[in-house]
């Protein structure tokens, strides 16, 4: 008897067995047919439900997108922390250390699938600036931080952070990248009018090597 799915369930179906094969052969080495084949469905059930494999890949950024952006957006929302302390978790909220999620990001760091690197890179900054600048614009009324452009200067650092601490854009020593995140966590400080020092927590998201340097 042949089983009948709904459409989330289909469409979640492809996108799983999609992700597998990227991370198998690569974005362009994978066929649409290659796909249908994992699946075990008709061409016409995946075009009902994708245009074609770019709109597959959009999908499945999409879907990792959210996953990322809901659990840094829920920590944002938590009016229970601090400012600096939800600061802190919204960011590392953003750092995938396991799951599915993670090999997916794993899979956009080889050379195959550049494109879908790119697309990932454009949808988190699109969607995490609003967060954290809403975190920022809470510090300015409470006086801890001062800066006429919350949302330009939260776009500034994520947009130096994803680059300069991607592994596979820039190769850089422990000691380079622990002088990095120096640089980094000082001028943050300055970007947002903080107090010198006020935001050295953040340290602890480069590494205890830039933590312990800080001060």
């Amino acid at each position: 008897m042949r089983t009948v799915k709904n459409a989330e369930e289909r469409r979640n179906e492809i996108l799983d067995a999609a992700a597998e094969l990227f991370k198998q052969k690569g974005f362009d080495g994978t066929s649409t047919g290659d796909i249908l084949e994992k699946v075990g469905i008709a061409r016409g059930t995946l075009y009902y439900h994708f245009k074609s494999k770019e709109d597959i890949m959009d999908a499945l950024i999409g879907r990792l997108s959210s996953t990322v952006l809901d659990s840094a957006r829920k920590i944002a929302a938590d009016r229970s922390l601090p400012v600096r302390e939800r600061m802190l978790r919204a960011v590392r909220a953003l750092n995938i250390e396991g799951g599915s999620e993670k090999e997916i990001m794993d899979q956009l760091h080889r050379p195959q699938n550049a494109l879908m690197h790119r697309k990932m890179e454009k949808s988190i900054l699109a969607g995490v600036t609003p967060i954290l600048s809403g975190i920022v614009e809470e510090g300015i009324a409470e006086g801890l931080l001062e800066t006429p452009y919350p949302y330009e200067c939260v776009e500034m650092v994520v947009t130096y952070a994803s680059a300069v601490f991607d592994d596979e854009m820039i190769e850089l020593s422990g000691e380079e990248r622990a002088s990095r995140a120096r640089a980094l966590l000082f001028n943050i400080e300055r970007l947002f009018g903080a107090e010198s020092g006020s935001l050295g927590e953040l340290s602890r998201l480069f590494g205890p090597s830039s933590e312990a340097r800080h001060g």
